[in-house]
Order: structure tokens, then sequence, then C-alpha cells
């Protein structure tokens, strides 16, 4: 099987699972990639939706930074 017919089942199941009410899409929190600016340690950061900018502590330094 080939990406492009994987792709297209993928769709297919969804499709027929959204028409049967079974499946419900939610949209969580953002989990951004970011490195300190001090140490250069790399952090994950959980951000709620709509928002892009978060305050957080570096988890190597502990030096508090904001996302970009």
């Amino acid at each position: 099987m080939d990406k492009k017919a994987m792709r297209e089942e993928a769709e297919r199941l969804m499709r027929e699972a959204m028409a049967n009410r079974k499946v419900t899409v939610k949209q969580g929190d953002t989990v951004i990639m970011v490195t300190c600016g001090k140490c250069g340690a790399p952090n994950k950061v959980k951000a709620p939706k709509g928002v892009t900018r978060v305050g957080y502590v570096c988890k190597e330094c502990g030096a508090k930074q904001e996302t970009m």
C-alpha cells in the first residue's frame, strides 16, 4: 500500500466515523518546543488555544522566560 492509498483509506474511515457520530474532534493545547536563551536546553511548553506568548521556567537552569 503506498502513501496515497493509506491517506485515502484514513480519510474514508474518518468520514464514516464522523457520519456515525461516534468520533468527536476536539482542539486541545498546543505544545511548543523552545530552547532556553540562557543555557540552550530544549523545553516543551504547553500553550492554551489561541495564545502565542507563554511564560515558562527552564528545566535546566531555572531562568524565567517567555516563548516567541
